[in-house]
């Protein structure tokens, strides 16, 4: 693979043939959480995953060894709530069991296979209890088989109380159309404690070769002197996945996961510690075709790492200046960029 590849249509996981994302989230009352959800298309997608960092809060992870029995999951949660939040998993379940997707387990029964990850945002919006649960996945859950509309970003779904190395995280996301037809596409929610700053020049870092970020980034700046807060290490966390619609075996989406944490290890400094989590899923949405070879693999491996990357950067340019009764945490806009008179952000 030569040269910048090309963005897709839309520039989003949904570029990736047969996924559909929804989200749902709670602000204001004490709430500042969500809760993201990728749907796969009937028969589901081959799935991996990798999981990196001290601090992981997941469901289904085993299940996606390579060495174990089960090839696809119908759906991905990505939510708020630290342990707390893999509730809202039995939401999205409940769900597809209402509609009839799942393992077939006999006649006319199915078990859907459901794989999650946490990030930890409890207690931003105030009260700390105030969490995803299997309600709001439900929500998340119709929102996605409705399938309509673009990927909102930044303060949404499951990055609704995100938090990134002291600015407002948030979900974001990208893809990359291949030369021969594959699309790669990737989600982040970006909840790390590592920065996605660059202090010495105040470009992102997932803007290293990227002109679209750069052109975006023009006119950022250094942070002002003003410091931001800093605070003590508590628990963070990235998770989000990366897909493809070229047919892979469940080895080689791992192989895609391990590429999307190469992608995060780019834009987020340091990545993986003690006090993240970091997981990354890996799909494969083929129905049939034929085994991708190592050459194609080595090529969609490349797109992974670089589509998460800009995902990253995507979700921290995307969210807003956020306060609420526990605290106030400031875009990267708003201490980087240029700002136009007045805010959008949440709470202010």
């Amino acid at each position: 693979m030569s040269g910048i590849p090309a963005s897709g249509p839309t520039d989003s996981l949904q570029d990736v043939r047969g996924l559909r994302v929804g989200q749902a989230q709670r602000f204001g009352d004490g709430w500042l959480t969500g809760t993201t959800v990728i749907l796969a298309g009937v028969p589901g997608a081959v799935a991996g995953v990798d999981v990196r960092g001290g601090g992981p809060g997941t469901r289904e992870t085993d299940l996606l060894d390579p060495r174990n029995l089960v090839e696809r999951v119908q759906a991905v949660v990505l939510s708020g709530g630290s342990a707390y939040g893999l509730s809202s998993a039995d939401g999205v379940v409940r769900g597809l069991a209402d509609d009839g997707l799942g393992l077939v387990v006999g006649p006319g029964q199915v078990v859907p296979i459901v794989p999650a990850a946490i990030i930890f945002d409890l207690g931003r919006g105030g009260e700390f209890r105030h969490h995803p649960g299997p309600e709001l996945g439900l929500e998340a859950y119709a929102r996605a088989r409705q399938g309509d509309g673009p990927i909102a970003q930044g303060c949404v779904g499951a990055g609704t109380g995100a938090v990134a190395g002291g600015l407002k995280g948030g979900v974001g996301t990208a893809s990359i159309q291949l030369a021969g037809g594959p699309t790669v596409g990737a989600l982040a929610v970006v909840n790390a404690m590592g920065s996605t700053v660059d202090p010495a020049t105040g470009l992102l870092w997932a803007a290293a070769g990227d002109p679209g970020l750069t052109a975006a980034l023009q006119g950022a700046h250094p942070a002002p002197t003003e410091p931001i807060p800093v605070r003590a290490p508590g628990l963070n966390t990235t998770v989000g996945v990366v897909a493809t619609d070229a047919p892979l075996t469940k080895a080689q989406c791992r192989k895609l996961a391990e590429a999307g944490q190469d992608g995060m290890a780019r834009a987020i400094r340091p990545c993986h510690t003690m006090f993240d989590g970091d997981t990354v899923f890996g799909l494969s949405t083929a129905d049939s075709g034929e085994a991708t070879s190592p050459s194609e693999l080595n090529d969609l491996l490349a797109a992974a790492a670089d589509c998460f990357s800009r995902a990253v950067g995507h979700a921290v340019l995307a969210a807003t200046s956020t306060t609420t009764p526990a605290g106030r945490w400031r875009s990267y806009r708003e201490l980087h960029l240029p700002q136009p008179a007045g805010n959008s952000g949440i709470g202010d």
